[in-house]
């Protein structure tokens, strides 16, 4: 038997030097993600991505490399980052949520393919050219949460008997929050509203901020932005503490003691993430693949949450609900 069959067989058998075995995982196509806050506060949604590869025939670290990297809710990582990714020659960087991680991704290469999963205004952030033919060499999913900020003040109305103070907690530094904070101002306004925004640019400025609402709101909009993603049990510990209610866009800020949420499906984005990484792999060109908006919005109530506010929250709107965490 000659040397060189010799050793794939024993490759076969597992056991390849491991130098060998570095060379083979070498040659798997890499996807370079970049997470805007943590692994723990993106578990869900790297759940529903890598789901979806696997069922499309990309297995981890057996058909496929997925190098994570994590800003930890500060955006002066994101340029950072992006630039390791390039330096690493992914295949395609997915920008695991919110626009200004895109943008930075987009800004480290106009080479590398990139799929945003998690962006509201795609267009109006200049990510692409259109939503029908992004043009460049990004594309995904829209989170349209310029659209449904009028609605989730709707809803906060409802729950929230006689609201008319409200305080609006966003970070202006995200281009993202401060197209849906235009959106918002016109929503406070029609529904005859006296809202006070409250800005945070760093994890330091949300205690300081909270000191400031007191006595001058009955609610909370927290405008979703990968800051607070990442301190999310931190500003609600601190809402219950000041018995002030809060409105999100997202699931995972009600299951860590929000009040509820209103917007697009997350998971259900991260999990469609999944078909424009497979297809960018198996050789299309982003430019092509046009965006897609969501097609599945919740609504989530913490239950809990509302006892220890006094709320009671009507049947009719429980029934409505998508999801109701006890």
């Amino acid at each position: 038997m000659h040397r060189r069959e010799f050793i794939t067989l024993l490759g076969g058998a597992g056991a390849w030097p491991v130098a060998a075995r570095a060379q083979q995982a070498a040659k798997l196509p890499m996807i370079g993600y970049l997470g805007s806050a943590t692994s723990s506060a993106e578990g869900s949604r790297v759940a529903a991505f890598t789901q979806r590869l696997r069922e499309l025939g990309w297995t981890e670290n057996r058909t496929v490399a997925i190098e994570y990297r994590w800003a930890e809710g500060r955006i002066e990582r994101y340029r950072e980052i992006a630039a390791e990714l390039v330096q690493l020659k992914v295949d395609v960087i997915v920008a695991g949520s919110g626009t200004l991680a895109a943008m930075a991704a987009k800004q480290a290469t106009t080479a590398i393919p990139i799929v945003f999963a998690f962006v509201g205004d795609p267009v109006g952030t200049g990510l692409v050219a259109s939503l029908a033919r992004p043009g460049g060499n990004a594309t995904g999913l829209s989170n349209q949460t310029t659209d449904t900020a009028a609605k989730r003040l709707e809803i906060l109305r409802e729950v929230v008997p006689g609201l008319r103070r409200l305080a609006l907690l966003a970070n202006v530094g995200n281009p993202n929050s401060a197209l849906e904070m235009h959106e918002v101002q016109e929503a406070v306004s029609a529904l005859g509203l006296e809202a006070a925004t409250f800005e945070i640019r760093r994890a330091e400025d949300i205690a300081p901020a909270f000191e400031m609402l007191k006595g001058r709101a009955e609610a909370i909009d927290v405008i979703g932005d990968p800051l607070f993603n990442a301190n999310r049990i931190r500003i609600n510990i601190l809402a219950l503490g000041a018995r002030l209610p809060t409105m999100h866009g997202a699931r995972e800020d009600v299951e860590a003691g929000g009040l509820m949420s209103y917007g697009a499906s997350v998971v259900d984005l991260f999990w469609r993430a999944g078909d424009y990484v497979d297809k960018i792999l198996r050789g299309a060109k982003p430019a092509n693949l046009p965006v897609e908006q969501p097609t599945k919005f919740d609504l989530v109530i913490n239950l809990t949450t509302a006892k220890v506010l006094g709320l009671t929250i009507p049947e009719s709107f429980l029934l409505r609900a998508n999801e109701v965490i006890e």
